[in-house]
């Protein structure tokens, strides 16, 4: 079944890895620039992202990602360079407006910070199935139920989308029409909506049936299709990363004590 995601399997060995591993890298690359207190950590961690994307082929689908917050930090970087409590230094003038230097070095830091947060949050959404992602949280506690609701939203918009565009083509074969002015637009959506509505009603049930019928609702514990691999590479990078993060945090316990 289609599924609304980001990820794209490309026969990576980024692919292949267990998405704890992933998120456990997450992890890392919010916390430990943060114990460390240096920007330097957080700029080390955006060129492993960068690397690890380039791994996994999928480099290129980060653009689009950058491209749309790149409003939200150059509007940063204008609203801080101008008019942050404490701004002194003039750095350089755009007509009028005058950027200071000490809000221009603050909003740098909140955007490594949010290029920080996009580039390993990218590493899970481009390269890990959401199937896969949700099996892993319920490999460790998470209920199915609220696993199976997480799948159903990934799942739902596509098929309602392929239900729509069915529907659409019998009602063209049928005369009506369906493209035109705003007018004619809003006639044709009206009998579309009610056999899409009826349509996904029936697949809820049909699919609440069938998980029924796989005991679903039953007290065993769950089986899955699936076997869980772990790799030496997955436990190796798991038991750097934490190590990480503990090294992070001694460190940020010595500098308090100092």
């Amino acid at each position: 079944m289609k599924s609304i995601s980001l990820y794209e399997d490309k026969k990576s060995i980024i692919n292949i890895l267990d998405p704890m591993s992933k998120i456990i890298y997450i992890i890392t690359a919010l916390i430990v620039p943060f114990f460390i207190g240096s920007k330097i950590a957080s700029v080390i961690f955006i060129g492993m992202s960068i690397i690890i994307l380039l791994i996994g082929k999928v480099l290129k689908k980060v653009v689009p990602i950058l491209g749309f917050s790149s409003i939200v930090v150059l509007s940063v970087f204008i609203i801080q360079g101008l008019f942050r409590s404490g701004n002194v230094n003039p750095l350089f003038a755009i007509g009028p407006a005058v950027f200071y230097k000490e809000g221009l070095i603050f909003a740098l830091d909140i955007g490594i910070n949010i290029l920080n947060i996009l580039l390993s949050f990218c590493i899970l959404v481009l390269t890990t199935n959401p199937s896969d992602l949700i099996e892993s949280f319920v490999r460790i506690g998470l209920s199915p139920r609220i696993g199976y609701v997480f799948i159903s939203v990934f799942q739902i918009i596509p098929q309602m989308t392929e239900t729509m565009a069915t529907i659409t083509d019998a009602q063209r074969s049928r005369g009506m029409e369906t493209d035109g002015n705003l007018i004619t637009r809003v006639k044709a959506f009206f009998p579309l909506i009610s056999p899409v509505v009826m349509s996904s009603l029936i697949n809820t049930k049909e699919r609440a049936i069938a998980l029924e019928v796989r005991g679903f609702n039953a007290k065993e514990k769950k089986t899955f299709l699936n076997e869980e691999v772990k790799t030496k590479g997955d436990i190796f990078i798991k038991i750097i990363l934490i190590l990480t993060i503990i090294i992070s945090i001694i460190w940020r316990g010595y500098l308090w004590l100092k």
